[in-house]
Order: structure tokens, then sequence, then C-alpha cells
């Protein structure tokens, strides 16, 4: 053999090796490190706490309905300077100068009792009122008044907002955590497509140099002879090729990488390096105990309920509409006028009033029967529905704790393969620079390794997404045997 030959086949033996050095500029990540950046600056995670935010001031703006409301109103002045018509006595009109100015103001304060739907009200208010043409000065107001408003026979929002809207505030701070995991779903996916990338160039990088000296190696020995044009053009085919998968894998690496980057928010411009998340957490999952931690913490488990009071709602609200309605008000209070301010709380005069008004449909050609039919078949509706998605919900929850057991001996298997590939393309690699095997034997060899190596990547990437899946349907962390919602104070945001 001459000299070229044994200087080809020194180069092969230096670039068979793993080729692809790291970046020193390039910054380290895990797989926890990219979902902890996720969760904490993503515009997802941005978005998934606004909408806990609003969905808090929303339960703070329905609590406040429950509780005693003050309001001070008033008109200071109402000035009116003008000539205006005054009928005589004599039936005639004359047109006299005025000016005159009422000021009133009044303090409400008005408490409803949500069960019975009762509005009890107080309130105190005076007037003023200045003729400057005739220099007078009257006062009249009520000192205080305290009266209810009921409603009987009637739809009571009150009561049904006070059992559905906890139940919505519960949902929504359970969503939040649905949500969150979710954002670590996504972030996986992200991060094994980077990953794969990545593994790929250096497959793709070092696959490049090894066809490179093959093919050098290849020409030595058509030059001697030893093979024929064939073998040396398929080198050179394999060459190209080679060159073509490494500016793929390189592009592909590049596209990756901007996509999680801003998924996660990171915005410099260091490129980012992924370790291999093969430390798999050793944990066993009852499918029962997934079950129940499911319906003790997601939203879906709390919807059903929710659907079903609604759906409750409606037909009572359909009820109230439809037969007698009857409203009741009443007050007791205080009034006087007088022309000094004072006196207005001496002495006061005792006010009382009494309203009954009332509503009975006589013909409405059966709209509000059916109008109550239609709630209640609703109804019915509703409760079938949410039997069916509890046996499904529970179903989906049952299959993932078997699709995560599966997925992990997945994992095994493939990283058995891994490194069976691997010794396999060794040992064809040895036989083919003794000239043992061919090139056709040597590319399968490196055909079944790479494929080996990135199955491996797929199956710890299917693994991952499997594990923030489960943690998502149940809402709990069977690693660490601890829920991830937390029940929380109304305090909990301020």
């Amino acid at each position: 053999m001459n000299k070229s030959y044994w200087f080809s086949l020194f180069l092969l033996l230096l670039t068979l090796k793993p080729a692809v050095a790291q970046d020193s500029l390039a910054r380290q990540y895990n797989l926890p490190e990219i979902v902890d950046i996720a969760l904490g600056r993503s515009p997802d995670a941005l978005l998934a706490e606004t909408r806990k935010e609003n969905r808090y001031w929303e339960w703070r703006d329905f609590r406040a309905d429950y509780m005693p409301n003050v309001f001070l109103s008033g008109t200071l002045p109402d000035f009116n300077r003008a000539n205006e018509p005054i009928t005589q006595e004599d039936g005639t009109i004359e047109f006299r100068p005025v000016r005159q100015n009422l000021a009133r103001v009044n303090l409400f304060a008005r408490q409803v009792i949500g069960y019975t739907g009762t509005e009890i009200f107080l309130n105190s208010n005076a007037q003023r009122f200045d003729d400057y043409e005739r220099d007078v000065t009257r006062y009249t107001g009520e000192p205080a008044r305290i009266g209810i408003n009921q409603q009987i026979f009637q739809y009571n929002p009150f009561k049904w907002n006070n059992l559905i809207e906890p139940l919505r505030y519960e949902e929504s701070r359970k969503v939040y955590s649905e949500d969150l995991e979710q954002i670590a779903i996504d972030a996986t996916d992200l991060y094994f497509d980077v990953l794969l990338a990545q593994v790929t160039l250096e497959l793709a990088q070092t696959n490049l140099a090894n066809n490179d000296t093959i093919f050098q190696i290849a020409q030595g020995r058509f030059n001697l002879g030893k093979i024929g044009e064939n073998l040396l053009l398929q080198s050179e085919l394999n060459v190209m090729e080679a060159r073509q998968q490494f500016a793929q894998a390189e592009l592909d690496l590049e596209t990756s990488s901007l996509s999680l980057k801003t998924f996660i928010g990171l915005n410099d411009k260091q490129d980012v390096v992924l370790t291999l998340p093969n430390d798999i957490p050793v944990f066993t999952v009852d499918s029962e105990v997934a079950i129940q931690e499911a319906l003790n913490n997601r939203s879906d488990a709390v919807a059903y309920v929710r659907r079903l009071k609604e759906a409750e709602s409606r037909v009572a609200l359909a009820k109230g509409e439809s037969g007698l309605s009857v409203d009741i008000s009443a007050s007791y209070g205080l009034t006087q006028r007088s022309d000094e301010f004072i006196d207005l709380y001496n002495d006061p005069e005792n006010q009382q009033r009494l309203q009954v008004e009332f509503s009975i449909p006589i013909l409405d050609w059966g709209r509000t029967k059916s109008q109550v039919k239609q709630a209640q078949a609703s109804y019915k509706l509703a409760q079938y529905t949410v039997e069916q998605e509890k046996i499904n919900f529970e179903q989906e929850v049952y299959t993932q704790v078997r699709t995560f057991d599966m997925l992990r001996n997945q994992v095994e298997i493939a990283e058995t393969a891994d490194d069976i590939a691997n010794r396999s393309y060794e040992i064809a690699k040895q036989r083919y620079l003794i000239g043992k095997v061919d090139i056709t034997d040597l590319n399968q060899a490196l055909e079944k390794k790479d494929n080996a190596r990135q199955q491996y990547i797929q199956s710890l990437s299917d693994f991952w997404a499997a594990y923030y899946t489960l943690r998502q349907l149940t809402l709990y962390d069977f690693a660490r045997n601890e829920p991830l919602y937390v029940e929380e104070g109304e305090s909990g945001m301020q």
C-alpha cells in the first residue's frame, strides 16, 4: 500500500470519533431549567397570570354585591335664572323673573341577603331651596328611613350566583395550574426539538468527516486496483449526501433553537446547548390513586358541578318567569320641613310606605310551560353529558398512567438498542478498514447507528411529554407525592 492510503487511514481513525465541539460562548441548559424559565418569563406564562388576575377581580366584584354598600349622591348646585311662565288666578300666564337654587344630598346604605334576595336599605337626605327674588330659604328632608324590597315567587339571582360563582372562581384557579403544566409540556416538546436537531447535527458533522475520509481511502484502493469505479463513485456520492444533510441539520438546529428561545422568553443572542435528560425519575403510579387525585385537583371536576348548578339555575329562572310574581316594598322613616336646617332633626314626623306589585299570566298559549319544559330537558341533557364526560375523564387518566409506564420501558429498550447499534458500527468500521466488508455494509451499519440514536432521543421526548401530561391531568406530582394545586385564601392576591 502507498503512503497516501495509510495517511487517509490515519485521518479516518481521528474523525470517526464524535466530533462536534461545544461553542465556548454557548450556555448549557437542562430540561428542568428550561421549564422553570418558561414558567417564569414566557409570554404564555404571563398570559396565564393575567387571566388568573382578571378572574380574581371578577370574583372580588361578585363578593362586593353581598357586602354592605354605602353611596353618597347629590346635586350641588341646581341654579336657575330665567323668565318663567307663571299661571295667574284668572288663568292667564305671566312671565316672571326667577332666580332659584335647589341643593340635594342623599346618603344611602344597602345590604342584600343572598339566600332570600331581600334588599334592606337605610337612607338619609336633605334638600335646600333658595328663592333669591323673594329672599326665601326652605329646607326639607328625611333624617332617617329604613326599608326592604322583597321579590316573592320569582327567580333569585343572588341565591344562584352565590352557588355558582365560588365554583367558577375555584375552577379558574385550577385552570391556572393546568395552564402552567401545559407550558411545561410545550417547553418540553421544543426542548427535544432542539436536542434532536443538536444530536442530528453532531451525527451529520461526524458522518461528513467520515465519508470524506472514506472517499480518500476509496481513491487509494481504486488507484491500487483493489476496488471498481462503481464503489469509488458510491463513496463520492455519500460525501455529497453527507454535505446536504449537514447543511440541513444546521438550519434545523437554528430554527428549533429560535422557536425554543422565543417560547420561553429568552431574548439574548447566546446559543443554547441542551443536555440529555436521561435521569429518569423512579416512582410508580397507581391508576386508582391517579384518578382520585384528578377528581380532587382538576378544574374539570369543579366544572361538572358548576354546569349542573347552571342548568338548575336556568330551570329556576324559567319557573320564576312563568307564574305569579309579587314585589313588596316597605319603608318607615322620619320627615320634616323647616326654614332652618337644624330644625329638620327636631320633632320629625313619621313616614310610612307599603307597596305591593303583582303579575299573573292569564293567557300566553303555553309559552311559559314550554320554556320550563325546555329548561328541564336541558338540565337532563347536562346530567347525561356530565356523566359521560366523567367516564371519559377517568378513562383518559387511566390510559395516561398505562402509557407513562410503557414509555418508561421504551426508554430502557431504546437506550440498549442505541448501545448495540454503536458497537455494531464500530465492528463494521474495523472490518471495513481491513477490507472484510464493503462500503454498503458500512453504510448500513452507520444508518442503523444514527437511527438508533435518534430513536433514543425520541423515546426520551415521549417519556418526558407523558410525565408532564400526567402532572397536568392529575395536578399531582407523583415524584414528590404532593398536589400541584394548593388551595389559597381569598387574600392570595391583593
